[in-house]
């Protein structure tokens, strides 16, 4: 089995696959019910074989989730997910988000230590992790 840095990884069936001539906008629908959209190219939506129902894995590194608090509104970023901050780990200059959604996924979020502690994020936080569709990764198999 192949092992990957990647540190959010979630089980989902494709909903829905939207194809252009070059982009395919892919939604999933993760094991818990949230939602999520990713943007890949046509040829990798057809060698993936995507048709609605087809089980995957909805994958993002840590670097790409970014973190909210308060309202999020006005922004093109289609993939947004409520949660609840169940740990904030930092060193010198980088700090590590761990969140928990109602579904029960856990998203780990790669943020500077400044804007951790500018955001006053701590356990018990409720925020929402961030995700361009482009940053969202699709495996089968």
């Amino acid at each position: 089995m192949m092992q990957l840095s990647t540190r959010n990884q979630f089980p989902g069936r494709v909903v829905s696959v939207a194809s252009g001539e070059a982009m395919s906008a892919v939604t999933v629908r993760l094991d818990s019910g949230q939602e999520v959209t990713s943007a890949i190219t046509t040829d990798s939506a057809r060698e993936l074989k995507l048709a609605e129902g087809t089980p995957v894995r909805a994958m993002v590194k840590s670097t790409e989730v970014a973190v909210a608090t308060g309202a999020v509104e006005g922004l093109s970023i289609r993939n947004r997910l409520p949660g609840v901050v169940t740990s904030v780990s930092s060193g010198a200059a980088m700090s590590t988000v761990r969140i928990e959604t109602p579904g029960g996924e856990t998203i780990t979020a790669a943020i500077t230590r400044d804007a951790a502690e500018e955001l006053k994020l701590e356990p018990g936080a409720e925020v929402t992790a961030l995700v361009k569709a482009t940053e969202v990764s699709l495996a089968v198999g």
